[in-house]
C-alpha cells in the first residue's frame, strides 16, 4: 500500500492541463483497510486463452463501493459477480452521469501478475469524476482495492503471453430522481475478465479508416478529454457507416480546418519525414480538450523521448498536411494506440470518395512493432520497469 501511494504521489509522466470545474464534493475517502471480502462458493471454469474475445467473459468476483451525500463512502466490498440492482430513475440511466476506466493485468514469464501504469488510470478517473460532479476519492485507496480484487481472482489472469485480464472500473450516479442535478447517491464498481486481442484481425493486420468531416467525436469545451460513456455510444452509428463504406475504423476530424484527432477509440500517431527532412513522431495535443489522455499514448511518447532517436511532437495536425505528406511520400507509418489493442497499424484511408494507401506495412512497420515489443516486454515481465507494479 505504501509503495502504491509513493508511486502515485511521485513523478507522474505528465501534468495534464485540465482545470477542475467543480472542486466540490470532497469527502473522506473509503479505505482499502476496511475492505470486506465475500468469496464465491461456486467458481466457474476458466476459458481457454486461445478462445478469448474482448469483453465477453467475466471473473468470479467484483468490487463495489457505494456513496451517499448524507453518509459518505461505505466500506468497499469484494463479492461474487452479480447483477446490479438500480432504481429505474437512476441518474446514470437517464443523464449519463457515468464514467469508466480501462486497464489490464498481465501474467508474466515468471508467473507473477503485473498491472501497467495503474496510477495514470487513477488520475484520469479522478479527473473524470470531478468533471461529472461525482464524489472524489483517494486514488491510492481505490488502486489498492483493485489490486486486491485482481489478487482474489488471480486465476482468471490468463496463462498466456497473448492474453490478459481486462479491468473495468466504473463510476455511476444512482440518484433515484429524474431531476437534472448532482447525484446524491453514487457507486463505484469494478469488474474484470480475461481478454484476447481487441481486433479479430489480430494485432498487426492493418485497419482501414473512414475520414468524413461530417462526423465529430468531440469538440472544444466539451468532454472529449474525459473517459465517459457518453463519448462512446454516439460513435457506434459512425462506426457502422465506416463498415458500410468498406472501412474498419473512423478517423475523427474536427472543425473547418479538419483537425485530425483520434482513430476509432484510440489515440493516433504519425511517423514521417517532416518538411525539414527530419524523422518525426507526431500526435495531436491534449491542450484543447479534444483528445483523451491515453495511458498507452503517454507510454509511447515517454519511450520515444527516452530513445532520443527522432523528433517527438505534440501539436495540432490538419488533414491537408497529412494528404500533402502522403503525396510527397514522406509518411512512413500511421498507427493507433490504446489499452485494448496496444498498437494498431493503419493501412488505408477513405477521404472524400478517394482511397489513399498509407505505407505503414510496407515500412515494417518497424516503429509500431518496436513500440509493441517494448510495451509487452514490460507488461509480461520480460523487462523490469517501474511502470509494471506487481499484484501477486
Amino acid at each position: 500500500m505504501a509503495a502504491l501511494r509513493t508511486a502515485l504521489q511521485g513523478r507522474l509522466a505528465q501534468v495534464l492541463p485540465f482545470p477542475s470545474l467543480t472542486s466540490v464534493r470532497l469527502a473522506s475517502s473509503f479505505k482499502a483497510a476496511d475492505l470486506i471480502v465475500e468469496r464465491s462458493s461456486a467458481c466457474r471454469p476458466k476459458p481457454d486463452p486461445s478462445s478469448l474475445v474482448f469483453g465477453k467473459q467475466f471473473s468470479d468476483h467484483m468490487l463495489t463501493i457505494e456513496w451517499s451525500e448524507s453518509g459518505g463512502w461505505e466500506a468497499p466490498r469484494i463479492k461474487p459477480f452479480q447483477n446490479l440492482s438500480l432504481h429505474p430513475a437512476s441518474s446514470a440511466l437517464h443523464y449519463s452521469i457515468e464514467l469508466f476506466e480501462g486497464m489490464k493485468a498481465f501474467r508474466g514469464v515468471d508467473n507473477r501478475i503485473r498491472l501497467f501504469r495503474p496510477m495514470l488510470n487513477m488520475e484520469r478517473m479522478h479527473r473524470s469524476a470531478d468533471r461529472s460532479c461525482l464524489p472524489l476519492f483517494d486514488k491510492v485507496e481505490l488502486l489498492e482495492c483493485i489490486r486486491k480484487l485482481v489478487e482474489v481472482d488471480q486465476e482468471w489472469v490468463p496463462y498466456s503471453l497473448d492474453a490478459s485480464l481486462y479491468i473495468r472500473p466504473t463510476f455511476i450516479g444512482i440518484e433515484p430522481s429524474l431531476g437534472v442535478s448532482l447525484a446524491k447517491h453514487a457507486m463505484i464498481f469494478v469488474i474484470v475478465g480475461p481478454v484476447g486481442p481487441y481486433f479479430a484481425t489480430g494485432s498487426f493486420n492493418p485497419v482501414s479508416l473512414l475520414a468524413d468531416p461530417a462526423f465529430v467525436r468531440a469538440w472544444k469545451g466539451g468532454v472529449g478529454a474525459y473517459k465517459m460513456g457518453g463519448n462512446y455510444g454516439p460513435t457506434i452509428a459512425v462506426q457502422n457507416e465506416a463498415v458500410k463504406r468498406g472501412c474498419q475504423q473512423v478517423l475523427w476530424l474536427y472543425g473547418e480546418q479538419e483537425e485530425i484527432t483520434e482513430v476509432g477509440t484510440m489515440n493516433l500517431f504519425i511517423y514521417w519525414t517532416n518538411q525539414d527532412g527530419d524523422k518525426e513522431l507526431i500526435t495531436p495535443p491534449l491542450e484543447d480538450g479534444l483528445i483523451l489522455p491515453g495511458v498507452t499514448r503517454q507510454s509511447l511518447l515517454d519511450l520515444a523521448r527516452g530513445w532520443g532517436e527522432f523528433k517527438v511532437t505534440e501539436r495540432p495536425l490538419v488533414m491537408q498536411e497529412l494528404l500533402a505528406a502522403l503525396e510527397a511520400g514522406r509518411v512512413l507509418e500511421v498507427f493507433g494506440a490504446g489499452t485494448a489493442c496496444v498498437v494498431c497499424p493503419v493501412g488505408s484511408l477513405l477521404y472524400r470518395g478517394q482511397t489513399l494507401n498509407i505505407p505503414t506495412m510496407e515500412n515494417g512497420p518497424d516503429l509500431a512493432k518496436r513500440f509493441f515489443q517494448e510495451l509487452t516486454d514490460i507488461q509480461y515481465g520480460r523487462m523490469e520497469s517501474e511502470w509494471a507494479p506487481l499484484v501477486a
